[in-house]
């Protein structure tokens, strides 16, 4: 347990942000047609055409955004120079790392020295938005009919009050999660695919006991998760969790919602299940020091015979790293197993990140930085944050397209991933690869799509979970791991979840539910 507690989970990251990163220069606009995707973006009208926009005056604009590993930009990139030319700006990124970036956001706040417009986190935004800091853009958004066209009013109104929107989404698929199986591990063994928690459970031991990969060894595992900053199970726990009827954060009941950290019954239910799978070997003994990605590579190093990952994920890195170690190697995607009452769900996520514009700024400022936004939607703008530039980072003959060395060492996507993007679902696949893989991927989001579960308290603030919310958690998420490890029996439960809510989690509860009400 020591040895869990000392270790903080890895921030999971999507494919294709793994290639270093340097400068490099350029003066085509890239002008490839996006792939077929979830969303069409808009065409028209582009960057200098928004309505009652003036871009003759150059404008200087300041943002920030958080960078993961393989690093950012340097100062002169491609992309910068091409969006500067595009819209008239002199653009600066100062790219913070993950680490450091709430951090660094504490800090500006307390000097109230905000960027023009940067990213910030769920809890960040509701702490500060009704203070003053960020411009509302609801009286504006009329003007750029791109953002109005390509964003979906739910999601944009996710942690906005009624009639105000002081952000706009940093835009994840709530349903970009799959959760896949070995097929040829099934074949082998001559299984069916798993479609209850006991069905899963079957299979998971058939998994580690009957030698699926062959080897002649006892070198596998049925199934795995991780833990997230030692206060909650990651996504490969999802499907389990709520087949027992656990929320995805929140839920409503009784008019009311209710956090997951509140259902005992609920949370016994699953430890109970998770406590026999451990005990019989079938669930990863190194669980609750897995770093996020662990559970992945796993699967991918032919250990693990299930895995939950993004869609584009299984094709891009997943399957293919897999097939290095097994040609043969296959998955099958599965429907979320069904509890002993039926219940069902997929991770699912909520879009509760933002990109804020500082509310102290001029007009032309606001406006301009809002045309880039507006600009970065349409095809020619989405095209040149995800491809890059023309000549540069691909090049185009006719209709073929061919990826240049430059993509890998400029990462042009960066943008689109780390701060800012359309509402595209397939927004990683890139015209130079394979399109079948396109199919492939929307097939997987549109079953997913049937096994959504909602997050009933996404966007809702509590001044008590974001001063004691994580502390509150680590001490449950510790009180779990002992109870699923055997260390501690399951009716402790009980007293960890009354510790919860007595120690500031009814509290929390209470604030929500007010929160919940003005929602309504």
């Amino acid at each position: 347990m020591s040895k869990w507690m000392k270790v903080s989970t890895a921030l999971t990251m999507t494919a294709g942000l793994i290639a270093g990163c340097s400068g490099g220069q350029g003066d085509k606009a890239a002008t490839a047609p996006p792939p077929a995707g979830e969303t069409k973006g808009a065409t028209a009208p582009a960057a200098g055409e928004a309505k009652g926009i003036d871009l003759s005056e150059k404008i200087s604009i300041n943002m920030m955004s958080i960078a993961y590993e393989g690093g950012a930009w340097s100062d002169k990139h491609p992309v910068i120079d091409e969006l500067n030319k595009k819209l008239n700006i002199d653009l600066k990124i100062q790219w913070v790392p993950s680490d450091n970036y709430s951090e660094k956001l504490g800090v500006m706040a307390a000097s109230n020295s905000f960027p023009d417009v940067f990213r910030i986190n769920s809890a960040e935004f509701l702490k500060w938005r009704d203070k003053g800091v960020f411009l509302d853009i609801a009286p504006m958004l009329g003007k750029y009919p791109n953002l109005v066209k390509t964003m979906d009013a739910e999601t944009l109104a996710i942690g906005n009050p009624k009639g105000k929107t002081y952000a706009l989404p940093n835009w994840t698929p709530e349903f970009r999660e799959t959760l896949l199986v070995r097929k040829d591990w099934l074949e082998k063994l001559n299984l069916k695919p798993p479609t209850t928690v006991d069905e899963l459970y079957e299979v998971a031991k058939a998994f580690t006991k009957n030698d699926p990969d062959g080897n002649g060894k006892d070198d596998t595992i049925g199934y795995s998760f991780a833990i997230s900053n030692n206060r909650s199970f990651t996504r490969g726990a999802d499907p389990l969790r709520f087949a027992f009827g656990l929320a995805n954060g929140w839920k409503e009941a009784d008019g009311r919602i209710i956090p997951w950290q509140s259902q005992t019954k609920e949370l016994k239910d699953f430890l109970g299940f998770t406590r026999k799978m451990y005990a019989e070997g079938l669930l990863d003994k190194d669980f609750a020091i897995n770093k996020g990605q662990d559970p992945d590579f796993k699967f991918e190093a032919n250990k693990v015979g299930f895995t939950d990952v993004p869609g584009t994920n299984i094709y891009d890195t997943g399957l293919p790293n897999l097939r290095k170690v097994v040609p043969t190697a296959d998955v099958l995607q599965l429907a979320p197993p069904k509890g002993p009452a039926g219940l069902q769900g997929n991770t699912t996520y909520a879009t509760t990140n933002k990109v804020v514009i500082n509310a102290k700024l001029d007009k032309k400022k606001q406006e301009r930085i809002m045309a880039l936004m507006d600009y970065m939607v349409t095809d020619e703008g989405h095209n040149l944050i995800t491809y890059g530039v023309e000549g540069i980072h691909f090049k185009k003959t006719g209709d073929k397209y061919e990826v240049l060395p430059a993509f890998e060492t400029d990462r042009p996507m960066l943008i689109n991933f780390w701060f800012f993007h359309r509402f595209d679902a397939l927004n990683t696949i890139r015209p130079w690869e394979d399109q079948d893989k396109a199919k492939k991927v929307q097939a997987l989001f549109e079953e997913n799509k049937k096994y959504l579960v909602k997050d009933k308290g996404a966007g809702l603030f509590s001044e008590t979970s974001t001063k004691s919310g994580a502390t509150l958690d680590q001490k449950l998420m510790g009180e779990m791991v002992a109870i699923i490890m055997g260390q501690k029996p399951l009716e402790a439960i009980d007293a960890a979840v009354e510790a919860w809510k007595k120690d500031g989690g009814d509290k929390i509860i209470e604030e929500m539910n007010e929160q919940y009400k003005l929602s309504k």
